[in-house]
């Protein structure tokens, strides 16, 4: 005797998710992916990371091409090392990029390539004392040579020497001068250079966190020893530069409260994410403390690319979801547009610039945003006492 087996108590009901609304998912047909940005497409109606990939590559199309909105682009890891420099220099020179916030490290690795120096990948069978014995600093599966930081120091240390020595500078203004040296110098394309001419500011929040902070330190010392006569111990304790930090975080925060609309594309996390949201958290607090009325503007659009889950507890798991609950980013029933891919940047960071510039290319559309009208936004900009 046949039984009718059901599922679940007798009044369950059984829909079928159209008549829900539900977006119905299509399978992946290769033979009809023609390009990068078909692939996306399709992928953005499969599941798991390859949804998430296709659904990041729609909200970056929608935050390069929004007229209103300019983006922050803020860069941890060893991404310069790993060879994406002129993945990042693709997306300033497309115009979708109008500031970068990055690691210390990573700009220094990037100007060892830019300078014309190499990186090597890893050799099987060595130990990492022998790696220091030959000379060899290594970042996982890849060999910085020292000798190459050692010959950067003397490219830098050219730029540090035309500072007075009453300037007040950020790391913004320590970037172009050295992508104006760079740029004298006719080196290959490049992030550095490109920013420069561009007009697209970089900041360094944690500078001395780097081998080019340690130039600037080192040079700093050299400088005191010359001007006091003490001892490098002396000089040590009396360390300071012409560097000052707060002059970052005033013209990134302008920048940040004068854009009618703001996006911000994250590979990893650690400071430059943080000091990147944190603008919106900052400026409330000024007009709180001080009475003041500067506009507090929220990140509209987000894109996040990093490998490390939320339950670790760490910014750079910190889910957008909860940046909205710190006045960070704007809610996604208000308007805001995020999409946050757990995987290994170099892997889907490429993908997905590719795949956004092919579909733009494909309608003859360009990013735009809007002039702000804020110093330092200029291509070629440089200091005062540097023109």
């Amino acid at each position: 005797m046949a039984h009718d087996h059901k599922h679940g108590p007798a009044d369950r009901e059984m829909r079928d998710g159209n008549e829900d609304g539900f977006v119905p998912l299509e399978v992946l047909d290769l033979q009809r992916v023609g390009d990068m940005d078909d692939l996306m497409r399709a992928m953005a109606k499969t599941a798991f990371g390859g949804r998430r990939l296709g659904e990041a590559a729609d909200v970056l199309e929608s935050m390069v091409t929004d007229p209103d909105c300019c983006n922050v682009l803020t860069l941890s890891g060893a991404m310069t090392v790993a060879k994406m420099n002129l993945v990042i220099t693709e997306m300033v020179e497309r115009g979708w990029i109008q500031a970068i916030i990055s690691t210390g490290a990573l700009m220094t690795h990037g100007l060892v390539e830019l300078a014309g120096m190499q990186h090597f990948k890893a050799a099987e069978g060595l130990d990492d004392k022998l790696l220091f014995e030959r000379g060899y600093n290594r970042i996982y599966d890849t060999y910085e040579p020292e000798a190459n930081l050692n010959n950067l120091a003397k490219l830098v240390v050219q730029v540090f020497d035309k500072l007075p020595l009453d300037a007040r500078v950020g790391s913004r203004h320590l970037l172009a001068l050295i992508g104006q040296k760079l740029s004298e110098s006719k080196r290959p394309r490049g992030l550095v250079t490109t920013c420069w001419q561009k007009g697209v500011p970089i900041y360094i929040p944690a500078l001395s966190d780097s081998e080019l902070g340690l130039d600037l330190a080192t040079f700093s010392v050299k400088r005191r020893r010359a001007a006091t006569g003490e001892s490098a111990e002396e000089a040590l304790t009396h360390l300071h530069s012409v560097l000052d930090p707060m002059l970052d975080l005033g013209h990134y925060a302008s920048f940040v409260s004068k854009s009618p609309r703001i996006g911000i594309f994250t590979i990893g996390g650690g400071v430059p994410r943080n000091w990147a949201q944190q603008a919106p958290p900052f400026l409330d607090i000024m007009n709180d403390a001080l009475g003041t009325e500067v506009r507090m503007n929220r990140f509209r659009y987000g894109v996040r690319i990093c490998p490390e889950p939320v339950h670790f507890g760490g910014l750079s798991g910190c889910t957008y979801s909860e940046g909205v609950s710190w006045g960070k980013f704007v809610d996604p029933k208000d308007g805001g547009r995020f999409a946050e891919v757990l995987t290994d940047a170099t892997i889907a960071w490429p993908m997905l610039v590719k795949a956004v510039a092919q579909r733009l290319d494909k309608r003859g559309e360009k990013a735009t945003s809007p002039n702000l009208g804020l110093a330092g936004y200029e291509p070629n900009w440089l200091p005062e006492f540097a023109r």
